[in-house]
């Protein structure tokens, strides 16, 4: 029942999510938290390899579109190590504070804080002036920084990255993907990569990590067949009442671990 419950819940966060463009990492990590009885290293670790397969299916899909200039290579960079600096801030924190409520409810901040000026940004960004950052010393500051996000949270990074990247370097939606994209992959890859040298892989059922990572394929898959039957305004809509959900899922993580400590 568990099985099928997480194949729902992984299905139907990565549809959403490729309609708004958020991707699924970002329901998925705070939905977990909120209704799974796993502890936090086993839930950043099934959320971060599932948005890795994810993002693995849309770079291919995306193969054509890709531009390996100076700053994609940068921020890719950045991310790679990152990935692993997220990896161990994660491992420090959990050892320093000795439970995972504690982890849950610096994760779940950080993600409030967040998503919060994501949607505030979404709703001012036509006021807004962007910058546009030139220098490869700040693409690979930007991709380290989002790479860290990336892995000590488990999301990917899906709307955090591309308000940053959209602000920072003024990239339109698209490349603004494309570059998100790359970020989130080195950064989950070599997350990954940190786990199994470490030897901090936590215990998990294959048979769900393997479910996961079809249904995060089979959903991103839909949702992009649904997103070309859709407007503009309506996946503005949806973007919008996803941020309002996760947002809310993400504060009623943060009494949950708060009163667990």
């Amino acid at each position: 029942m568990l099985m099928f419950v997480f194949a729902i819940v992984v299905l139907t966060a990565t549809i959403v999510g490729s309609i708004s463009g958020i991707g699924g990492g970002v329901l998925i990590k705070p939905v977990m938290d909120a209704s799974f009885p796993l502890t936090t290293s086993q839930i950043s670790f099934l959320s971060g390899t599932t948005v890795l397969t994810m993002t693995i299916v849309s770079l291919l899909r995306s193969r054509k579109d890709l531009k390996l200039d100076l700053r994609t290579l940068m921020l890719a960079l950045g991310g790679a190590v990152g990935g692993i600096a997220g990896k161990q801030i994660f491992d420090m924190v959990k050892k320093a504070a000795g439970n995972d409520a504690f982890v849950g409810l610096v994760q779940n901040i950080i993600m409030v804080l967040l998503t919060g000026a994501v949607f505030i940004y979404t709703l001012k960004k036509a006021k807004i002036h962007t910058k546009n950052l030139k220098s490869p010393v700040s693409s690979l500051a930007v991709g380290l920084f989002l790479g860290v996000l990336s892995s000590f949270l488990g999301i990917g990074g899906g709307p955090i990255n591309l308000m940053i990247l959209s602000y920072l370097f003024s990239l339109d939606t698209k490349n603004s993907a494309l570059a998100s994209l790359f970020i989130i992959f080195f950064s989950q890859l070599f997350s990954l990569i940190s786990s199994l040298v470490t030897r901090t892989v936590p215990t998990f059922q294959w048979p769900m990590l393997l479910m996961m990572m079809a249904c995060a394929v089979v959903g991103s898959t839909l949702g992009r067949m649904f997103s070309k039957k859709m407007d503009n305004n309506a996946v503005d809509k949806l973007f919008m009442a996803l941020m309002a959900v996760i947002i809310a899922l993400s504060i009623y993580n943060c009494i949950k671990f708060g009163i667990a400590l």
